[in-house]
């Protein structure tokens, strides 16, 4: 099935590019698997495809991996451009107009200057910014940063499972350092990996999400275990703090 997938999405992209009369693809590479697959994706598509790799104050094994992938994709496909973009010195200009410090706020600031980023690059070579984000973290608990990782124009691995993204790796010929990497979004100095924020594991979230929607859509009896329902509670209220992120921007409605 992870072959179909591949053959599908791949399609996909370069029918949407082409329809858009787009010339060129741009992903921004982290070190994760989501990442990975979706640039390798983009790359078989054939059209010319820029890899960026964006370090911010960077955990030295996420920028390795990184790097790792650009290598062996530039190895693989002759239409795959990568390009190191350091915006440490950007970040610490921002950083330093304001007297307040907020971590999450600045964390999630590191993602929308990579957003800038990829498209500034995206807009220079007539290109798409294509987003990495799965269906689990897209529309599921909404684990993105608004107007940063979220920002795309296309959303190819956002109707896959991750774990349908590591199958994808793994036909992909992904490198295993990445595939066996635990997921993170790279925004933290202290390295804290995406189970240490969200609380519960990728197969948990997984379980959990289609729980819910088995019991919200299909009105099944569901027989869940002690620890399911736990999983189930724990995944709701991420999900709901996360809301805003995935609903439409609210308008105030005027009346004629």
């Amino acid at each position: 099935m992870s072959k179909q997938h591949v053959d599908t999405i791949s399609t996909w992209i370069k029918d949407y590019a082409d329809s858009a009369n787009m010339k060129t693809l741009v992903v921004g590479i982290s070190g994760g698997i989501d990442s990975s697959v979706v640039s390798t994706l983009c790359a078989i598509t054939g059209l010319k495809t820029i890899v960026v790799t964006m370090p911010i104050h960077q955990n030295p094994d996420q920028n390795d991996l990184s790097m790792r992938h650009a290598q062996w994709l530039t190895k693989q496909f002759d239409n795959v451009e990568h390009r190191v973009i350091n915006l440490d010195s950007v970040f610490e200009t921002f950083k330093s107009l304001f007297d307040e410090q907020n971590n999450l706020a600045l964390a999630n600031s590191r993602s929308r200057l990579r957003m800038v980023t990829l498209y500034q690059l995206a807009q220079t070579h007539s290109g798409l910014v294509v987003g990495t984000g799965n269906r689990v973290e897209d529309f599921g608990v909404g684990f993105y940063t608004k107007y940063g990782d979220g920002g795309v124009d296309i959303s190819p691995i956002a109707d896959c499972m991750k774990t349908q993204v590591w199958d994808m790796g793994r036909t992909l010929g992904v490198i295993d350092d990445i595939i066996n990497a635990a997921p993170t979004d790279g925004l933290w100095d202290d390295g804290r990996n995406d189970e240490d924020q969200l609380g519960m594991s990728y197969a948990e979230l997984e379980r959990a999400m289609l729980n819910e929607i088995e019991m919200r859509d299909v009105y099944a009896d569901v027989q869940l275990s002690d620890t399911e329902r736990d999983q189930l509670e724990t995944y709701k209220k991420i999900r709901s703090a996360n809301l805003h992120k995935m609903e439409p921007i609210p308008v105030c409605p005027i009346s004629e």
